[in-house]
């Protein structure tokens, strides 16, 4: 094929493979066990598949209505005034999406204009940054660093100015598994107070919180949820992160804005999951049912490493676990994940990733949403690396 030098120009010229791939690709290449990537390899619940089975026998099988069958957004307006107390319109403020991934591109382009600026506070999940940057806007970065991940919000005020138009908030976090505070939320709500500011609230793993720890959703406080997008998933609370499942929920205002990105982005999303969910989201214990169960993998995980040169970092949520290795190596935590890779056969990602710079402190991700068999051969690893 010939070749037009020029003929492109890179959208994302700093932007190549994701850290995940790469990992997941080493982990296979080099049999490796996989705690990197984020997912489950234990199966959904049956009655959930049987759900959707029964849907598309059903003939439920052509586009759903752009904005999401009004069953399941019904539902999810029922399940948010239960859990937080917010009462949602499911015909006006609540959108449901391909996976939150996609809910929360479609949040930034609906908003974020040339110039505009967003602060992100990092380590942070890596989808946020290139679709501020797509829309023209620009990142501005609040460091956050181990072992607690506080933010300090005096900081952030120093960053404010007429060009803000978004904050990014991540709560429980990826990658740091630590969670808001309610003091966090009542600082991020005064300090937005009499601006423009918009709030896109990043609560994908809101059922998965541990030690009798609180999810304080930003849907909580009036005065943020009136300027908020909030965004879930279904993928990561019913274990099918590959169904792509996710939504949003937004005031009337905001969401309007949000649909018109949304409508021509996917348009709409897959309908025998939607049938689905609306009716197995009747019943609570199938979310409320999460924490306990992710936390007892949590205990399992961090018990039998406890002994090991590792140095665990409480995770408050999400199903992730932090663990330093700096009594282990003075390596680059990209170097360091490599290795363990392959030469002792078990995948994590370095946390070096998830910021801007690349700030290295010597910590790696482990997934543990994992059978408990997987969990076990990962930990005699781990206890063998001196």
């Amino acid at each position: 094929m010939p070749e037009y030098p020029g003929l492109i120009k890179s959208k994302l010229p700093k932007v190549g493979t994701t850290i995940f791939t790469v990992m997941s690709r080493l982990a296979q290449e080099h049999n490796a066990i996989n705690l990197s990537q984020g997912f489950p390899d234990f199966g959904s619940d049956e009655a959930l598949h049987d759900l959707v089975r029964t849907a598309m026998k059903n003939g439920h099988n052509q586009y759903a209505p752009m904005a999401g069958l009004m069953l399941l957004r019904e539902q999810i307006a029922t399940k948010t005034e239960e859990l937080y107390g917010a009462i949602y319109h499911p015909d006006t403020e609540i959108t449901v999406t391909a996976g939150a991934t996609q809910a929360i591109y479609t949040a930034i382009t609906a908003v974020v204009h040339e110039d505009d600026e967003v602060i992100i506070f990092t380590p942070a999940y890596d989808c946020y940054e290139p679709a501020i940057e797509l829309n023209g806007g620009k990142s501005v970065i609040v460091q956050m660093h181990a072992p607690d991940y506080k933010i300090d919000w005096t900081h952030v005020r120093k960053l404010i100015n007429p060009k803000t138009k978004m904050i990014i908030i991540n709560t429980p976090h990826n990658p740091t598994a630590t969670v808001f505070s309610k003091d966090d939320f009542l600082a991020l709500e005064k300090l937005i107070a009499n601006t423009d500011i918009i709030v896109l609230s990043d609560e994908v793993y809101e059922h998965i919180i541990f030690d009798e720890h609180k999810h304080y959703s930003a849907s909580m406080f009036p005065k943020l949820a009136e300027r908020s997008f909030i965004v879930s998933s279904f993928g990561k609370t019913f274990h099918n992160t590959g169904w792509k499942m996710g939504y949003c929920i937004a005031p009337e205002t905001l969401m309007s804005e949000f649909r018109k990105v949304h409508q021509y982005v996917v348009f709409s999303v897959n309908t025998p999951a939607q049938f689905a969910l609306a009716e197995y989201l009747k019943n609570e214990s199938n979310y409320l049912s999460l924490s306990a169960f992710y936390q007892q993998k949590r205990d399992f995980f961090t018990s039998v490493i406890r002994n090991s040169k590792f140095e665990i970092i409480p995770s408050k949520g999400t199903y992730f676990q932090l663990l330093s290795y700096k009594n282990i190596s003075d390596e680059k935590d990209t170097d360091f994940a490599v290795r363990l890779t392959i030469e002792h056969k078990l995948a994590a990602i370095p946390v070096s990733v998830f910021y801007n710079q690349h700030i290295d402190e010597k910590i790696l991700r482990f997934c543990f949403a994992k059978n408990e068999n997987t969990l076990e051969k990962a930990a005699e690893i781990i206890n063998k690396i001196v």
